[in-house]
């Protein structure tokens, strides 16, 4: 197997920069949210319980309980928590060593610290995903920059932790596949969930609407499609075969960006396709200097000094053609078990989906052909087997890592690599024991047979977040429509105006947005709102109270231009919600995006001081029983924070994010144009006279040696040393 290094940088390089999407989208939105006038006040959840300093921060692990020593309240603590790691992961994306374990460390728990207090906005699958990848990342960076031209001397235990980043993303895409088939969805079982869900996921993009009126036997097929990469791929990410494990990568990212293209799931995407770098290696990037797609086959030289290839009619007996038959037949059944899996992935996807091609109506017909006590049968059958499948993974991997221990030279370097191997190897399993116990979920049959041991290092760090269950996409919503609640104010009690949000679906001529990184925390949850009753959505009723208040922080999670509101001179009287159902518009249709029906009332009319709204907030635990308290205006790093805010708020949350991006960008190429190459620092380079090679550098068979300076050999192969 080829070696990481440079899918490790890629990886460090990209967890930073969903870090940097994840904070400033966060950033954002902190006023309206989590504010002392926002829906869900961030003070409420951090009240001291008399217990110890550190007791209490273990219990409830976030920076904020220090926000007070600084003279800021919760929400400005969250302010200046996002700013700093916004800045950070900036920062990390732009020097080179800055990708150390302990500023990852500083970013897992700065993010670790904002979901402690975000509530119900903060607690989505891919919120856990960042906080478990970015912990990986903590002991996946070096201790050490690595060389920028030049592999260097690695250390042996380097590409250990980078195996869980693999574990994880397997976890990931095989739950995902299963927990759509054991929830019974019959959309799911029926492969008609894509025609459903392109118009009822929560924030589709334009792709969507030409996505969704494609045939249906063609979206039938993508759901075939789409367990194949889920269900019968993610196995072969521990394949011992590279070109297996590329052909599941490039299945992953195919997978991705398809979803980034037709629906904005902010930065869930790009993280998946950060944790698909670890199927990658050195070769396929071609990141090892000098390698070539497909090396050459070992020769003598011994007889025909300065030629790479000998006479086949010749005799030699020089060990090294003794060596080319080994590798040859070992490469033969390589590809042979490459086509035999080939061919049992399609004998599968054609047997149990009931594939029929009809040549006259031009399309493929596809079902599933087996049951659901079949499939949980089988489900039984194998995760217990995939446990084991990642057990015996991992000790190849440490075994190879033991290898690379026993080759390093010198007794104190030796020493010092055993020390770091010991500690980051008991690391590395102590996180893949802890991973089982919520892996187990998709099977409840397995769960109850792991080691105990494994349930106990669980329970002992479950609130640090570093191993979740995922299963995403669980079960299709909106078979009869999208439902959607529209907001409405009035001054009277008669005339209503809707109230307009920026990103979900209101008015029907408006073309759905595109968002990516950003995620409107309050419009996701509007969606989950609309699928059943506000009585399930607590926060909802704190909504309308701040709207009734006319608080400007909620406004500009709605519009974030307030002039753009159609209440911005004076607060409505009252407030009430609709629930109507959404479709696409039908091809033809112009000027039109959506089609909508009128449902039912979602939230009875309430005014300031009504009995009801007042009961609601009280049942709910919303009302302000506690004012905030008053800190002084004249601290620096309060009025620094308010300055900032007032700088940044002109710009839309996409495009701030966007800009973000684009200044990476420019300076990345800037650096890169400034930059030496790899070959302006060689000696040729400098008009220096080449040293003779010494004996180590002829060993480096991989690597050709310098071409000829005298042109009439442009066409032969260059010489190699024996």
């Amino acid at each position: 197997m080829a070696g990481s290094r440079l899918p490790r940088q890629l990886f460090l390089q990209g967890v930073a920069a969903v870090f940097m999407f994840a904070f400033a989208s966060l950033y954002t939105q902190i006023p309206g949210l989590y504010g002392p006038d926002g829906i869900l006040p961030a003070r409420r959840t951090l009240r001291p319980q008399g217990k110890g300093r550190w007791q209490q921060l273990w219990e409830t692990p976030t920076l904020l309980w220090e926000a007070p020593r600084l003279g800021l309240d919760t929400a400005q603590g969250l302010e200046l928590l996002t700013l700093t790691g916004t800045v950070l992961a900036l920062s990390v994306l732009l020097l080179r060593p800055l990708r150390h374990p302990l500023v990852y460390l500083l970013l897992w728990a700065a993010y670790l610290s904002a979901c402690q207090v975000g509530q119900v906005f903060l607690y989505f699958q891919w919120d856990s995903l960042l906080l478990e990848t970015g912990f990986l990342a903590v002991l996946v960076a070096p201790l050490t920059p690595p060389p920028r031209h030049k592999q260097g001397r690695a250390s042996p235990h380097e590409g250990l932790p980078f195996w869980l980043v693999r574990w994880l993303l397997f976890r990931l895409m095989f739950a995902s596949g299963v927990v759509k088939l054991t929830s019974r969805c019959p959309t799911w079982w029926g492969l008609t969930a894509l025609t459903y869900h392109y118009e009822t996921q929560c924030l589709p993009t334009p792709a969507a609407w030409f996505a969704h009126h494609l045939p249906v036997w063609l979206h039938k097929l993508s759901v075939v499609a789409t367990f194949l990469i889920e269900i019968a791929v993610p196995p072969l990410f521990f394949a011992p075969i590279r070109r297996l494990r590329l052909v599941a990568f490039y299945a992953q990212v195919l997978l991705q960006v398809l979803i980034i293209i037709t629906g904005n799931y902010n930065f869930f995407n790009l993280l998946t396709l950060v944790l698909t770098t670890a199927l990658l290696d050195d070769h396929h990037l071609s990141a090892e200097p000098g390698c070539s797609r497909h090396k050459r086959t070992p020769t003598c030289t011994k007889l025909h000094p300065g030629i790479l290839a000998v006479d086949p009619q010749s005799t030699c007996d020089c060990p090294t053609l003794s060596i080319a038959w080994p590798k040859a037949l070992l490469a033969t059944l390589s590809l042979l078990l490459e086509l035999a899996i080939y061919g049992l992935l399609a004998y599968g996807t054609v047997h149990y989906f009931g594939l029929e091609v009809d040549w006259q109506q031009r399309t493929i017909h596809s079902r599933t052909t087996f049951t659901f006590h079949q499939f949980s049968q089988w489900l039984k059958t194998v995760t217990l087997p995939t446990m084991w499948l990642g057990v015996v993974s991992l000790a190849w991997e440490l075994l190879m890592t033991f290898w690379r221990w026993t080759q390093v030279q010198g007794w104190l370097r030796k020493l010092c690599a055993g020390v770091q191997l010991s500690v980051v190897g008991a690391a590395t399993v102590a996180l893949f024991l802890i991973s089982l116990v919520p892996y187990s979920y998709v099977e409840p049959g397995t769960h109850g047979h792991l080691w105990t041991g494994a349930h106990h290092l669980f329970g002992a760090v479950e609130h640090l977040q570093l191993a979740n269950s995922y299963g995403l996409f669980r079960r299709m919503t909106g078979l009869g429509g999208r439902p959607e609640v529209v907001l409405e104010g009035s001054f009277d009690g008669h005339h209503w105006t809707e109230i307009e949000f920026m990103y979900k679906p209101g008015n029907v001529s408006r073309q759905p947005p595109v968002l990516v990184p950003h995620q409107p925390r309050l419009d996701w949850q509007m969606w989950f709102a609309a699928l059943g009753p506000h009585t399930h959505s607590p926060w909802f009723t704190s909504l309308v109270l701040r709207l009734l208040q006319g608080k400007e922080p909620v406004i500009r999670l709605i519009q974030s231009h307030v002039t753009s509101y159609p209440f911005h001179k004076q607060p409505p009287t009252y407030i009430r919600a609709q629930r109507y159902k959404y479709w696409f518009s039908r091809p033809g249709e112009q000027g039109r995006w959506w089609r909508r029906q009128w449902v039912e009332e979602f939230f009875p009319s309430v005014s300031l001081g009504d009995p009801m709204l007042e009961m609601l907030l009280q049942q709910f635990g919303l009302q302000d029983k506690n004012p905030p308290r008053a800190h002084s205006p004249s601290r620096v790093l309060a009025r620094a924070l308010h300055w900032v805010r007032t700088q940044l708020s002109p710009l839309e949350p996409p495009t701030l994010l966007w800009s973000l991006l684009a200044a990476v960008g420019a300076i990345k190429m800037v650096q890169a144009l400034l930059a030496p190459g790899p070959f302006q620092s060689s000696p040729l380079a400098r008009g220096e006279k080449q040293r003779p090679a010494s004996k180590k550098d002829s060993r480096a068979a991989s690597e050709p040696a310098a071409p000829s300076s005298n042109p009439g050999n442009g066409s032969r192969p260059p010489r190699r040393k024996k």
